[in-house]
């Protein structure tokens, strides 16, 4: 008994500090790696809309998604209850108003304190800076929509496993090739493992920054 509180003890302290270093949100599936019997969960996916969806990834910002969903005949309503559900998550640092926009419920003066604070080196800066105009609950809604990119380099194990879908065999591979001189090189040698598809995936959540 002794032995199993102390490794639950020890499972909860790693998922805080993996909470408190998080740089990817947590919460909604992510649409470039979910699977085909999640994304058919989600509201006004049908059978055809996700395995043409499947086909189509990556989705390289929340834009893309948009044009798909609106291009398969979903109303701008609709499109909404997917994001409670499913998104492609947002880079902090470059996407676009009319992206942020796309998160559910979200008002321009909103969008506004989020372009404010860039850059964001961090997500504890991103909870900080909107933890000033929302509550708590609110801004962990929020960030389930955002991400920080990683430095190769530099991330802990913990950053690297936020990434959506990267296991410890990635996390192995990503760590073998530091440090890294070039996102070229990055594209090179994890190209290795997994297919250009999946790179440009993953090359969305890291930097050299």
């Amino acid at each position: 008994m002794k032995l199993i509180r102390t490794a639950l003890a020890v499972a909860a302290a790693m998922a805080i500090a993996a909470a408190v270093s998080a740089q990817v949100g947590k919460g909604l599936l992510d649409i470039n790696s979910a699977t085909e019997k999640d994304l058919l969960a989600v509201p006004h996916l049908n059978t055809a809309i996700v395995k043409e969806l499947i086909a189509q990834r990556p989705f390289m910002k929340p834009a893309d998604l948009h044009a798909f969903l609106t291009a398969k005949g979903l109303t701008k309503e609709q499109a909404t209850e997917v994001y409670r559900k499913a998104f492609v998550h947002l880079n902090l640092n470059t996407a676009t108003r009319e992206e942020i926009l796309l998160i559910p419920n979200l008002g321009n003066r909103m969008v506004g304190e989020f372009l404010e604070y860039r850059p964001y080196k961090a997500m504890a800066q991103f909870r900080r800076e909107i933890g000033k105009y929302v509550d708590d609950k609110e801004v962990a809604r929020l960030e389930q929509y955002v991400f920080v990119p990683i430095n190769l380099n530099t991330a802990s194990d913990e950053d690297i496993l936020t990434i959506p879908g990267l296991g410890q065999r990635m996390l192995r591979e990503f760590k073998e090739y530091r440090p890294y001189k070039s996102m070229e090189q990055f594209r090179r040698e994890i190209g290795k493992y997994v297919d250009d598809k999946e790179v440009a995936r993953l090359e969305r959540f890291v930097t050299l920054e």
